[in-house]
């Protein structure tokens, strides 16, 4: 049989969770902020690609086994290469 401590515990612990949010009040919403690039639907697909072609090279060269290397090649490679001709021709177009 509970005793006299362990049932006002429990009721304080009830009242804290009812009276607590109320007592604090309402907070603002944070404002979501913008991204300081608005994404296109074409940087968007260079992601989506940029996920897509390693997963499928690693599908076909299982690198875990042993084509590490090739798999670095054929599957990390040509993305690392896209995305370093993308910033090197954002940083010509800037100028």
């Amino acid at each position: 049989m509970p005793g006299i401590q362990e049932i006002l515990i429990l009721v304080i612990i009830v009242l804290a969770i009812m009276l607590v949010p109320r007592m604090m009040g309402r907070r603002q919403e944070a404002v979501p902020a913008k991204p300081a690039v608005p994404m296109s639907g074409k940087m968007r697909l260079a992601i989506a690609a940029s996920l897509f072609w390693p997963a499928m090279m690693a599908a076909a060269f299982k690198p875990w086994r042993q084509n590490l290397v090739i798999f670095c090649y054929f599957g990390l490679g040509p993305v690392a290469l896209a995305w370093i001709v993308f910033w090197v021709r954002l940083g010509f177009r800037r100028k």
